[in-house]
């Protein structure tokens, strides 16, 4: 069947995605399915009227074929694309801040496709609609060029606002959300931006001692909202809970913060596992990721909570008393400029530090220390709930893996044998050439078995990361002048941590940082 160009582009979108499992969910095909019809002709609505009758894969063919096609092109070709694209970015990848020529971070806009999300996102499927000129606010000084919108075409506005660090922005249609070109992670605004927030978790460590004393004492308050506040500040500052801000009603999923709770995503356990006092967390977080999580609580928690679910029901708010905005102001009180945030970096600073301290060993080699450098920093992925689904290639990886390590294996045994032989050999009266043979046999098992150590070290670092996301608490909650002063101590090369990008990112701490910097 020929289909209009609206409704075939739609398609497009679908059949590219075949052999990806949001394809298989229910949600995914039914929103999908839903803005699919609404850019059909009135004769394609007539004859196109169920998924499941729909055949997509002539087209997902044509696209991985002409993927294919791409991976397949001679390296002057690739090399051409290259130099077209280093053209784009000279051309639009940079501007002009304070007198200095900064890199943009993303300069083009998403182009249009279907909508994803994280977890389980009620409006996964959807159509992103092309952003198009009409959309887009540029933000510039008034006596600067003004970039010029493509022919025919005219901005939304233009403003010149030296309050916020966006350099364009528009709002798409899914959420509603406002989207935004913004500096490179590497610019000095955005360096400034990074030092100063880690400051500020750094002041938060002077005071902590203070506020938790606070609100352990407000537990017994005979004020219900203190008790509440005192309890959420408890969960903020333990589990690293996000406050949860207010949403529109039905703006969204059903995700929820610590402030926003309800009686049915907590339940209460006097014991399991020989601990008291359980508490159960089980709800959507941020980007519909489920939080879940058994923890042993203190007992004036324990009770306080009980006490809170009393004569509610399931779908009642655990804190009733507490708004978000009320709980941001308190911290305020509290500290300047303090926020749940500050909670979550400083806790995730002062894991990763303790971490590296208990498991780190001066006489390990690189390898084994940067074992140990994961395990901290999946400590702290943990405690902020950065999951991920295991990749698709993590099977075919790890036999890969296995394969070389069982390889190694044979030729360590191998070598094994060379270096009794020649001890035998040397035993039965050699000369001064067996000697030397047999020096050169435990140097290459030497290397061979230090080969196969870091090999099998990998294999274990890739088993225990495969549920869990290190980079978003390594580039947005982790000090990383921690990671670069113990890079300093134990002699690991700072590439073996953070890759270039990071690198250029965090190139402020490199400078700053010594071995002794302590969070």
């Amino acid at each position: 069947m020929k289909l209009s160009l609206a409704a075939e582009e739609v398609a497009t979108f679908y059949g590219k995605m075949l052999d990806h499992e949001y394809t298989m969910k229910e949600v995914f095909r039914k929103n999908f399915f839903s803005d699919w019809r609404k850019e059909m002709s009135a004769e394609e609505r007539k004859v196109i009227r169920r998924l499941d009758k729909c055949d997509f894969t002539e087209i997902h063919r044509h696209f991985v074929d002409r993927s294919a096609a791409q991976k397949a092109l001679p390296r002057e070709e690739k090399q051409k694309l290259k130099e077209e694209a280093e053209k784009l970015q000279q051309e639009f990848g940079y501007c002009i801040l304070d007198g200095h020529r900064e890199k943009i971070g993303n300069f083009k806009t998403e182009p249009p496709g279907l909508f994803r999300g994280r977890g389980e996102h009620p409006k996964m499927g959807m159509l992103k609609r092309r952003i198009r000129p009409e959309d887009v606010v540029i933000n510039c000084s008034r006596d600067s060029k003004i970039p010029e919108p493509p022919a025919g075409h005219c901005w939304k506005e233009v403003r010149s606002d030296n309050t916020v660090t966006w350099l364009a922005s528009w709002t798409e249609n899914i959420q509603n959300s406002i989207k935004y070109i913004m500096l490179n992670p590497s610019s000095k605004l955005k360096g400034e931006k990074d030092w100063q927030k880690y400051e500020l978790a750094r002041r938060l460590k002077g005071l902590v001692g203070t506020i938790r004393a606070q609100y352990r004492a407000d537990w017994k308050s005979r004020e219900m909202k203190k008790r509440q506040r005192a309890v959420a500040l408890y969960f903020i500052d333990k589990l690293a809970l996000r406050a949860g801000n207010e949403k529109e009603e039905g703006e969204t999923a059903d995700t929820v913060g610590c402030c926003s709770l309800r009686v049915e995503h907590v339940r209460l356990l006097a014991e399991a596992g020989g601990q008291e006092h359980i508490v159960e967390l089980d709800f959507l977080g941020k980007d519909s990721i489920r939080y879940y999580n058994r923890v042993p609580v203190e007992k004036p928690v324990y009770k306080n909570l009980q006490l809170f679910m009393e004569n509610k029901d399931p779908g009642d708010e655990l804190f009733d008393r507490l708004t978000t905005t009320s709980l941001n102001k308190h911290l305020q009180d509290l500290m300047d400029g303090l926020t749940a945030k500050v909670f979550r970096t400083y806790n995730a600073s002062a894991t990763l530090q303790e971490q590296l301290r208990a498991l780190t060993r001066a006489e390990d080699n690189v390898a084994a220390k940067i074992l140990s450098y994961n395990r901290a920093n999946r400590a702290v992925a943990m405690l902020c709930n950065h999951q991920r689904a295991t990749p698709k290639t993590f099977a075919r990886s790890m036999q890969n893996l296995q394969l070389k390590i069982e390889a190694k294996r044979e030729r360590v045994a191998e070598a094994k044998a060379e270096v009794e032989k020649a001890e035998a050999e040397l035993g039965a009266g050699g000369d001064g050439k067996g000697q030397s043979f047999l020096e050169k046999r435990r140097r290459l098992l030497g290397r061979l078995e230090e080969q196969l150590g870091r090999l099998t070290t990998q294999a274990t670092d890739k088993e225990e990361n495969k549920q869990v996301a290190l980079g978003t608490s390594k580039l947005n909650y982790l000090d990383p002048r921690i990671s670069v002063a113990w890079c300093r101590r134990f002699a690991v090369p700072i590439e073996k941590i953070y890759n270039k990008t990071q690198r250029e990112k965090f190139a402020w701490a490199i400078d700053m940082a010594g071995e002794d910097f302590e969070f």
